[in-house]
């Protein structure tokens, strides 16, 4: 009986020895995406052996992203070696398209992984099973490269509608959308539609409270680069919304933006200015509390913005500040910072938070708000300031390895 439980003993600590040496000779990956569909990945990428923090892999996978002008996205990938690998590191690019769907584009994700990996399979040994497929020249055909029929234009037609109720009350919410854009190099020319509807009904006494709120906009954009650095650009828009007082209003402001960093780097880091002047018109549903039925103003705006993503995290914030040139006293002074950092091996903390101090809101009515039109957000009022602050932290620990998915009652 003691033999036969020593042996069972020696087994164990052997299969045990075994299986993590197995565990240890594999590429161990951090994947750094907080956009990618990671169980997908972990399911169709062997091979590899995936940790919970960067510090306990050989390879950090940095993801970054931005819009690209065909309505997809352009991904960039950075191949970190860690430890014996910190000699191998490099970038990869790709991009997709509005066509894509969410399965297109985690096959192109995936796939870009598997070639940025192979060169550290190469260096750690771990070929087996490993295949690297390319055409035979017979198989390769020549193709002229087609072009643009749509010369750079990507449209987008979009529409949601939200309805719930209850015996006393119901509500609905429409919004429909449009847009067109075409985004080189040297321009980025953008138009968008938008209508938007809030209805609400409450019922009591047997007598119904109709709440509706309205917006219509429609904004056009065109941005032109100078360099590298400096940017200009022309932005306009139109429309009507019954809660802001407007029965109509539009706005025409030039803007000029200089980025401190190369606009090439904006996926990473960011550093810009940006200042815009031009006229307001308003005219309002009712008087104004400055005894305006409607007017026409000159109002400029600065905004000092910045952003940045690496390895350790990201922060992103700003500062704006808002003034009609007809009474200077009438503006807005705003600031916003938020943050997601990497202290130290599996602590991770955020903050985040956002506050205005408002001056200038001249589209208020006059006269008092009726206490129904309060309790149903009918109306903006009249506010000093307004801010928002979000802090939080998270910490992981334990086993340092994470390639296993079981989705069960997920849904």
């Amino acid at each position: 009986m003691l033999k036969s439980a020593v042996l069972f003993l020696a087994l164990f600590i052997s299969s045990f020895v075994f299986s993590q040496e197995d565990i240890d000779d594999e590429l161990k990956i951090f994947l750094d995406c907080n956009f990618c569909d990671n169980t997908y990945i972990k399911q169709n990428l062997g091979n590899v052996q995936f940790v919970r923090d960067q510090g306990l892999g050989d390879v950090h996978l940095f993801f970054v992203s931005q819009a690209n002008g065909s309505g997809g996205r352009l991904y960039e990938i950075d191949f970190i070696g860690k430890d014996k690998f910190e000699n191998i590191n490099y970038k990869l690019e790709f991009s997709t398209n509005t066509n894509m769907t969410s399965d297109d584009v985690r096959n192109e994700i995936l796939k870009h992984i598997k070639l940025g990996l192979i060169r550290f399979w190469i260096a750690n040994g771990s070929l087996t099973d490993i295949t690297v497929n390319v055409p035979s020249p017979e198989d390769e055909t020549e193709e002229a490269d087609e072009d643009d029929k749509w010369n750079y234009w990507v449209f987008r037609v979009g529409a949601s509608g939200y309805f719930n109720g209850e015996e006393t009350n119901k509500s609905s919410n429409l919004n429909i959308n449009l847009s067109a854009k075409r985004v080189t190099e040297k321009n980025k020319f953008s138009f968008r539609a938008r209508f938007g509807e809030n209805r609400s009904t409450f019922t009591f006494d047997g007598e119904d409270i109709v709440a509706v709120n309205n917006s219509k906009a429609l904004n056009i954009s065109d941005v032109l680069s100078i360099n590298d650095h400096w940017s200009y650009g022309f932005f306009g828009n139109i429309g009507t919304s019954t809660y802001s007082n407007y029965k109509t209003y539009w706005r025409f402001r030039p803007a000029i933006e200089y980025n401190f960093f190369n606009y090439k780097e904006s996926a990473k880091k960011q550093l810009i200015l940006s200042y815009r002047n031009g006229l307001v018109f308003n005219n309002y549903i009712e008087r104004s509390v400055f005894g305006e039925d409607k007017e026409l103003l000159f109002q400029h705006s600065l905004l000092l913005g910045g952003s940045i993503r690496q390895e350790w995290g990201n922060i992103n914030g700003e500062a704006s500040f808002n003034q009609y040139l007809h009474d200077t006293g009438l503006n807005s002074l705003g600031f916003y910072i938020g943050a997601n950092v990497r202290v130290f091996k599996g602590f991770n903390f955020n903050v985040g938070g956002n506050y205005r101090i408002t001056r200038d809101q001249i589209n208020l009515p006059a006269g008092d708000v009726s206490l129904e039109e309060l309790l149903l957000q009918q109306q903006q009022l009249q506010s000093g300031y307004n801010y928002w602050v979000n802090v939080g932290f998270s910490y992981s620990f334990g086993s340092i390895y994470n390639s296993i998915v079981n989705p069960r009652f997920n849904f």
